[in-house]
């Protein structure tokens, strides 16, 4: 019987380099990235830390590496080159900083860290160990976001002069545990969600935030935290940029995006409401709990190997407006809308999902080119997602 992912590139000849990477936290978000850690030639899954022991049976079974019960103990294996954290967000800090102390490569998922001090510690412990230190996935990786930014700076189309996002989602009543909606502890929309947003429109911006003025959403008492966000981002360069995101599971703005949802797979609009209605009969916050431990990696059946998705990730309607032509990122490349006409920039289908972070992370590492998504990109988008709760909580434009 077929595993449902291998190192395949065991069995096949291997590129002139690969990253030999160890995973901290096997649970939703490495359950995500696994089809592109598993399928991309540069990558060869070596190690994990999980401190569920289900999860790390199954991954030396799936992969024939060595599973940890501590990220610790990860860090010290010297058949180790870089470590991709992905553990709750309050434990980046610590954990980058042991990666960093062994040597290794970090990629670190969104948000970076909870405080810009955090994050200075994180930037300095890599610069001194002499290791690269990446934050993603955020969905400014993603090609058709490049695509757009691309064709911003080739000047066919005059000054980029504002950006509109959008974005209406089921977030909120996704199954949490108990800190995720705690926003003292990572948890909402603006820690979990917002990075993806701000990060997209710093991409296509070019340029640095110079203010931020923002509003929240904290509409149900039984899920505490903001769910919903309206941010205004003036850049230097007198570019603007308005996001706006909802989680509370109303509106689905995949039905803006052809109903390709955010993994770039088709979805089925006739499953309105799923995330609420599972939700209706789960009676305390160790039962909700439990059922977000069923969906991490480790636990249940096993899975058959994710196909290749039908388009590019993305978060959602984004419109840059340029003097000449207003681009919209599509799943699968941009439009065009110019003065006399429009038309489309196709891209052509992934050959790997999210392969884009991979590239970015080896080609740093291995290849010694500066990454966009460093440890100081990071920290910046941090800093303006720390603005929008300010911005929130005491009524007034932010200067950054």
């Amino acid at each position: 019987m077929a595993l449902p992912y291998t190192n395949t590139t065991k069995d096949m000849q291997m590129p002139a380099s690969q990253l030999r990477l160890g995973i901290a936290g096997l649970g939703r978000a490495f359950k995500l990235m696994l089809p592109t850690f598993a399928q991309h030639p540069r990558i060869l899954l070596a190690g994990a830390a999980d401190p569920r022991l289900e999860a790390r049976q199954r991954f030396t079974r799936e992969f024939g590496a060595r599973a940890f019960a501590s990220v610790e103990d990860l860090c010290a294996d010297p058949g180790i080159d870089a470590v991709y954290i992905a553990t709750p967000h309050g434990f980046h800090v610590e954990h980058v900083l042991l990666a960093a102390r062994h040597g290794k490569h970090v990629l670190v998922e969104k948000p970076m860290a909870l405080t810009l001090e955090d994050c200075d510690a994180m930037i300095a412990a890599a610069h001194s160990a002499g290791v690269r230190l990446l934050v993603g996935h955020c969905h400014s990786f993603d090609a058709p976001y490049r695509l757009t930014r691309t064709l911003i700076e080739s000047g066919r189309f005059g000054r980029l002069r504002m950006i509109h996002a959008l974005n209406f989602t089921d977030f909120l009543y996704r199954p949490r545990r108990p800190e995720e909606l705690r926003t003292s502890e990572g948890g909402g929309a603006i820690f979990s969600q917002a990075p993806h947003q701000v990060d997209i429109a710093r991409l296509l911006a070019g340029r640095h935030v110079r203010s931020v003025r923002a509003a929240s959403g904290n509409w149900d008492p039984a899920r505490p935290t903001e769910g919903a966000y309206s941010a205004f981002l003036a850049f230097d360069g007198d570019i603007q940029a308005s996001l706006t995101y909802s989680g509370y599971g109303h509106f689905d703005s995949d039905e803006l995006m052809g109903w390709i949802g955010e993994m770039g797979n088709p979805c089925d609009p006739a499953q309105y409401g799923t995330a609420r209605a599972q939700l209706r009969d789960v009676k305390s916050p160790e039962a909700e709990a439990a059922i977000k431990n069923a969906r991490a990696y480790g636990s249940g059946p096993g899975q058959p190997a994710a196909a290749l998705p039908a388009a590019y990730n993305h978060f959602g309607f984004f419109l840059a407006s340029c003097e000449g032509a207003d681009l919209r990122p599509m799943p699968n490349g941009v439009w065009v809308y110019a003065d006399t006409e429009k038309h489309f920039e196709a891209l052509p289908p992934p050959s790997t999902p999210r392969g884009e972070v991979v590239d970015e992370f080896f080609n740093a590492a291995v290849g010694g080119i500066p990454p966009l998504h460093d440890g100081l990109w990071g920290r910046t988008t941090l800093e303006v997602c720390l603005a929008i709760l300010r911005s929130s909580l005491e009524g007034r434009e932010i200067t950054l």
